[in-house]
């Protein structure tokens, strides 16, 4: 549960590492995996070629989900997972004789990694705007937080599921016909835990339905347990066409990435080389996809989540971190907080004329006093690694408080 700083103090880990160490640190059958792995496969090429473990994860994972889950693509990070399913939904659509649906769209505020896809569809202003016009076709819907109308409110918020209708609008405006992908986090976590609000995720599969349109989740953070279910998908028992994963599937020691497919989506690609005479069905794919290492890392670390029953400690310890969070309403600078699962947010009042200025200094208030939490612009984040214990969590929220009262 914790880091050991340079000075030799114990930092309290309250974010697991980037969202990623659900495990917590230094898991011994982890290390063991990784290193017997090393010495027994360090790589072997994925074009024309395979090996077991990739094959024996792929199962895994599937498995963990109830719809139908059939097959996984690898790769090594949130990032090239988001630019994956992007792709692969333009070629889906191509096979099956509808390449016109070239569009893609997102949300704002959402976070889909660093490749151009994923900032293309992504909406955080600051993470976009640098970088010239990105990919053409891209459209995006509403953020679904309301600061009057969401404020305080604990778990999903009971406003805000007509936002979804707005897909309706973009179909419109640009013809369903032409639209290949919804990309959503079903909980957004970069820009600072947003929740979704209550029937928000339905409404948005079946208007995707509707029109023929594949909807993708990005569980880069919700996935593996952080909502005390395996995924996002399962906790809100509404089925994407694809799941994006990464962070958790290793426990952040080795890199790696996954997009998560329903049936039929490969099978068409496949069907679409045959009938074509195509060598290869998909052009992409990375050195790195489905690395031995990294799959040893990751079965390894799908076994503690399994042995150690981390999702549902996950689940059980979530009304604790909820109120213990929400206990913090009416501290100094404090204007909202959110939760879900075990993940809480704190957002701050900016400061006048230096927005994320306050949040950065309790931030290293926080540090300095041993505890390691996340800031997305004036909003202080905390997703501690599921092994946390109710203790910790006090730790946690009274290392906050003390920080709220001692700014500025």
């Amino acid at each position: 549960m914790h880091y050991t700083s340079l000075d030799g103090r114990q930092i309290l880990d309250g974010s697991a590492g980037l969202w990623c160490v659900n495990a917590g640190h230094s898991r011994e059958r982890i290390v063991k995996a990784v290193q017997e792995q090393v010495a027994k496969l360090d790589f072997a090429p994925t074009f024309q070629f395979g090996h077991p473990l990739a094959f024996e994860l792929a199962s895994r994972l599937t498995n963990m989900l109830s719809g139908e889950f059939d097959h996984v693509f690898f790769c090594n990070s949130g990032s090239e997972a988001a630019d994956s399913a992007l792709k692969m939904a333009l070629a889906y659509h191509r096979a099956r004789g509808q390449g016109e649906r070239t569009r893609l769209i997102g949300r704002e505020r959402g976070y889909h990694g660093s490749g151009f896809g994923g900032i293309s569809v992504g909406g955080i202003v600051k993470n976009r705007n640098v970088f010239g016009s990105l990919l053409n076709g891209v459209d995006h819907l509403p953020h679904t937080y309301s600061h009057a109308e969401q404020a305080y409110s604990r778990g999903l918020p009971e406003w805000g599921a007509h936002l979804a209708e707005d897909l309706e609008r973009i179909c419109a405006l640009h013809d369903p016909a032409t639209i290949a992908a919804v990309i959503v986090e079903p909980m957004a976590g970069s820009t600072g835990v947003l929740p979704p609000p209550k029937g928000y995720l339905e409404k948005l599969r079946a208007i995707c339905d509707k029109h023929g349109i594949l909807l993708i989740y990005d569980e880069v953070i919700t996935g593996f347990g952080r909502l005390g279910d395996s995924f996002a998908t399962e906790y809100f028992g509404v089925e994407p066409d694809m799941i994006t994963c990464a962070k958790g599937l290793t426990n952040g020691t080795i890199p790696m990435g996954a997009v998560i497919c329903r049936k039929g989506i490969y099978e068409t690609m496949m069907d679409y080389g045959e009938e074509t005479g195509a060598t290869i069905e998909l052009f992409h794919g990375y050195t790195y996809s489905g690395h031995p290492v990294a799959a040893a890392a990751a079965l390894a670390t799908l076994e503690v989540y399994r042995e150690e029953s981390l999702f549902e400690r996950a689940r059980e310890l979530s009304p604790y971190l909820e109120n213990a969070a929400h206990a913090l309403k009416g501290s100094k600078h404090v204007i909202d907080i959110r939760n879900l699962g075990l993940v809480a947010a704190i957002e701050l009042e900016p400061r006048p004329g230096a927005p994320t200025k306050r949040a950065y200094d309790i931030y290293r208030h926080c540090f300095e006093k041993g505890l390691l939490i996340r800031i997305a612009g004036d909003t202080l984040a905390v997703s501690p690694p599921l092994i946390v214990t109710k203790e910790q969590i006090d730790q946690i929220f009274e290392t906050i408080k003390e920080a709220l009262e001692a700014a500025d």
